[in-house]
């Protein structure tokens, strides 16, 4: 199974959208939205902000392993 590292993550607030890289190596609890400078968190139940806003989810959660 290949992993996916881009994803798209989507502002819940504005609605922009930017391309990012996942790590590999870590989950990402924190993003800054580039337009509106909010600061997106992860929603419940998921283990980082690319599970959440992301168009692909982490690349642990790709691999069927547990995430952090």
């Amino acid at each position: 199974m290949e992993v996916i590292l881009q994803s798209i993550i989507t502002c819940p607030k504005c609605g922009y959208q930017k391309e990012e890289e996942m790590p590999t190596d870590a989950c990402q609890f924190f993003y800054e939205c580039e337009s509106c400078k909010t600061i997106l968190k992860p929603k419940a139940g998921d283990c980082c902000v690319f599970c959440s806003y992301g168009s692909e989810k982490c690349p642990p959660i790709q691999q069927v392993k547990s995430c952090c």
